[in-house]
């Protein structure tokens, strides 16, 4: 299939790293770190092709955008994960941005319902994507996540989503 080949010739130096494999020992949303990563990054490929982002920018992004190990809370891993991209694949500043503005809309959510966690205030305008490929990337990422948290956690998922999209239309 032509995408899956050309989603690969972007990908396939990340994806075979040692450093990026270690993320299949990570679990994350009932599966690991290294599908989820992948997920996002194919859907981002999609999305990009479909909103005609920058195709590459969108696949390595969602691909690095939670490419830490261990725990990190939902507000830092972005900065850990960009810092460990631009160490270990040298990505550019854009790269680097979508990868740190990818939790978008988890700061909105938080600014909307601050019950959610309770570990400090967020102003959601720190987290807004600068480009289109951050909004794709935060998009597929939340996506994904429905996907992968199963139907128990599906309505709340939903509920966030729809949040999101309107929230969106406030900033």
């Amino acid at each position: 299939m032509k995408l899956n080949k050309e989603y690969k010739e972007i990908t396939q130096n990340i994806l075979n790293d040692e450093n990026f494999l270690s993320l299949k020992n990570e679990a994350h949303h009932g599966t690991n770190r290294y599908d989820h990563c992948k997920r996002v990054s194919y859907v981002s490929f999609l999305l990009a092709k479909l909103f005609k982002g920058d195709i590459k920018d969108s696949c390595i992004s969602g691909l690095l955008h939670d490419f830490f190990n261990g725990d990190s809370s939902y507000l830092n891993h972005p900065k850990t994960s960009s810092d460990n991209a631009k160490k270990y694949f040298h990505i550019t500043n854009k790269e680097a941005s979508i990868i740190e503005t990818h939790m978008y809309h988890y700061a909105l959510t938080k600014k909307c319902l601050p019950f959610i966690n309770h570990d400090g205030k967020v102003n959601p305008k720190e987290y807004k994507p600068l480009y289109k490929e951050g909004y794709i990337v935060c998009i597929s990422d939340l996506l994904v996540s429905i996907f992968e948290l199963g139907m128990f956690k599906v309505r709340y998922s939903i509920c966030l989503y729809l949040l999101f999209i309107i929230n969106l239309m406030r900033y």
